[in-house]
């Protein structure tokens, strides 16, 4: 036992440390625990002084910003007085400018005599009362031809006599040319600015200063009291000619130290990084699946358009290519690459139409579109695609014009179609006409025979008159005469017959009716006279031209009045008259055209059937006629119809459009 003691009071240390390390613990956790809110005073103080900063970087960029945009609207103003504005017109603009800037007290025209050429004033002074400052911008404004402001000065024009607010002149030179028309002046009320232009929850943590270059207060605006020093901030202007701080004194005082703080924060930050965590973790995945129903969208819109075979174009406002889809690029033959961004003209543009595309795309960029035209683009080798657009206008989300959006259709397949429906209509009519004249073959072999015949007699008598000795010469004259006319009389037939069924390209002129019914009226008689019939016109001598194709409103007519020759052959000769008839309906602007018989009329099983094609009454007929005649009357932009005629028979009536040579003429 004694030994043990005597150990123990050589080994102190050991029962010493074991208290030394909680204790060094203690001093270092109450060290931390005082630290910690220091640091954090710290922390808060200096993130209140770069909160400080930050604030008043923003409000002088702020208020430079707003001195910029009246800059801005100033140089407008100056543009208005070297366009040769009136006074009033300049009064009512510099008015306004007070009215969108409460900051901006004055704005005046001053000549360089210093008279008061134009004022927002409602009673201007006829001259200029600047102050030294002022003058001196104003010269500078004029050496450098660009905007200068004053140094800040008080009021000059202050009716009380006491020294009126702090005010600031911005200088903007005039010259129309080389010629000096004097200045642009813009008042500034420097405590106007800070009620103008600093926005209200700054002024209510701090106060605001304007000082000048030593420091002097020129305005100053304290909306919670005066500044306890503590936070302070100087920023600089930057006004060119002006040397004006921006100064702000923070109303807050120092953070005080409170013991909890750290524990409170430590608290506070856990449930709200947690809180936080969990939305975040939320939007994460309403964002996922937003972004998967997006993509999925977007992929089928893309399969969807590149599927299409139709072409699809945006362009904005200004006609520059936003997008296209792979059909587009396949119909002009260029890459998205070398078409998106492009701005007109464009590379398939057709030179031949050239004119057509600059007048559309300027009635876009007037904000008017054709919504459906024809047109041609041209690809990289030159060749020509007939192409319909269809066009609208593009809307955005929020439903602001931004652009159009146009459906493009490659129609060379139509084309070449209508092409061929063009040339099967010619045929059908070359070989209605070949029909016509097979029908009047033997007529027309009958009415070669008189002039032949009589060719033949005069000339036989004239070559027995020669066998005379004693013949005279002049009595062969008359026989001979009377050769020619038949000659040419069959040369016309002929001619006529050769001019009827010969093909040829469809050519529309301004012609007479009456001159048509002349050229066939050979024809008509022809057919008429095996049948006793009485052929009869009547057309008005002032009758207008018409618009058309000669030859097809002449087959026209000779289908029409061989039908109706042939639908006069059961009734009694004496109604056997056949009249074509014509006037003119100014209105719709055209000429009325009516085949009219006294025939057997046509029944209503017939009617309704009349005008199908290869439907016919006739046992050799080809059901063709009437078919093509609609055809040809419609493509010349008129109707042929039909109706009972109230003496018995039937009524065919076709337009066909007045020509506006004529029209006009007549007026």
């Amino acid at each position: 036992m004694t030994s043990l003691r005597s150990m123990a009071a050589r080994l102190p240390f050991p029962n010493s440390a074991r208290w030394l390390l909680p204790v060094v613990l203690v001093l270092l956790f109450l060290a931390i625990l005082i630290w910690l809110p220091w640091q954090a005073r710290q922390m808060e103080s200096n993130e209140r002084q770069e909160q400080l900063i930050a604030d008043t970087l923003w409000v002088e960029q702020t208020i430079r910003f707003q001195l910029g945009r009246h800059e801005e609207d100033l140089k407008s103003v100056a543009n208005e007085i070297l366009a040769g504005a009136t006074v009033e017109r300049l009064h009512e603009r510099m008015a306004n400018e007070l009215r969108t800037g409460l900051e901006l007290k004055r704005v005046m025209w001053v000549t360089p005599e210093g008279e008061v050429a134009a004022s927002s004033e409602e009673a201007p002074l006829p001259v200029a009362t600047l102050s030294a400052a002022s003058r001196e911008a104003a010269e500078r404004a004029r050496l450098s031809r660009d905007g200068v402001y004053s140094e800040p000065s008080p009021e000059t024009r202050n009716p009380a006599g006491t020294p009126g607010a702090m005010m600031m002149d911005y200088h903007y030179p005039l010259y129309r040319g080389a010629t000096y028309l004097g200045t642009l002046v813009g008042t500034y009320q420097l405590s106007a600015i800070l009620e103008e232009m600093v926005p209200w929850w700054f002024a209510q943590d701090n106060q605001v200063t304007l000082l000048d270059r030593d420091d002097r207060i020129l305005a100053r605006r304290a909306a919670a009291g005066p500044g306890h020093g503590v936070y302070t901030h100087k920023r600089a202007l930057d006004l060119p000619g002006a040397t004006i701080t921006l100064m702000t004194d923070s109303v807050k005082t120092a953070p005080k130290l409170l013991p909890n703080l750290l524990v409170g924060s430590v608290i506070v930050l856990a449930l709200a990084l947690l809180w936080s965590l969990l939305a975040l973790w939320g939007h994460i995945s309403r964002r996922l699946e937003a972004e998967e129903a997006l993509r999925q969208q977007m992929a089928f819109r893309t399969a969807m358009e590149n599927s299409l075979v139709t072409g699809l174009r945006a362009r904005d406002l200004e006609g520059r290519i936003t997008y296209v889809n792979p059909a587009f690029c396949h119909m002009v033959g260029y890459s998205e690459d070398e078409l998106v961004g492009r701005s007109p003209p464009m590379p398939y543009w057709a030179p031949e139409v050239m004119a057509e595309y600059q007048h559309r795309l300027q009635n876009v960029l007037q904000g008017t579109v054709t919504p459906q035209f024809e047109t041609i683009f041209q690809r990289p080798d030159g060749t020509r695609i007939p192409v319909l657009i269809f066009e609208a206008p593009l809307v955005d989300n929020e439903g602001r014009h931004t652009g159009w959006m146009g459906s493009i259709l490659d129609i060379s397949d139509r084309k070449r179609i209508e092409e061929l429906n063009r040339e099967h209509q010619e045929k059908l009519q070359a070989s209605s006409r070949l029909a016509t004249m097979g029908e009047i073959a033997s007529m027309l072999a009958h009415e070669l025979n008189q002039p032949l015949a009589a060719i033949s007699s005069y000339t036989t008598g004239a070559l027995n008159l020669l066998a005379r000795p004693d013949v005279d010469p002049a009595k062969l004259k008359p026989a001979l005469e009377q050769a020619g006319t038949q000659a040419r009389r069959a040369g016309q037939i002929i001619k006529s017959v050769h001019e009827f069924v010969r093909k040829r390209e469809t050519e529309r002129h301004d012609v007479e009716l009456a001159t048509m019914i002349d050229s066939i009226r050979a024809l008509i008689e022809l057919q008429a006279r095996p049948h006793q019939v009485s052929f009869q016109t009547a057309i008005p001598g002032n009758l207008p031209l018409v618009r058309a194709d000669r030859i097809m409103i002449e087959q026209v007519l000779l289908n029409l009045t061989r039908n109706a020759i042939e639908a006069m052959a059961g009734v009694s000769p004496g109604r056997r008259v056949l009249r074509v008839a014509a006037h003119h309906d100014a209105a719709a602007g055209q000429v009325v055209v009516s085949v009219i018989d006294n025939g057997h009329g046509i029944p209503q099983d017939v009617a309704e059937r009349l005008f199908s094609p290869f439907f016919s009454t006739k046992a050799q007929g080809m059901g063709m006629g009437l078919n093509i005649c609609r055809t040809a009357i419609e493509f010349h932009g008129g109707t042929l119809t039909h109706r009972d005629n109230p003496q018995g028979g039937t009524i065919f009536t076709f337009t066909l459009p007045a020509s506006s040579h004529a029209a006009a003429s007549s007026q």
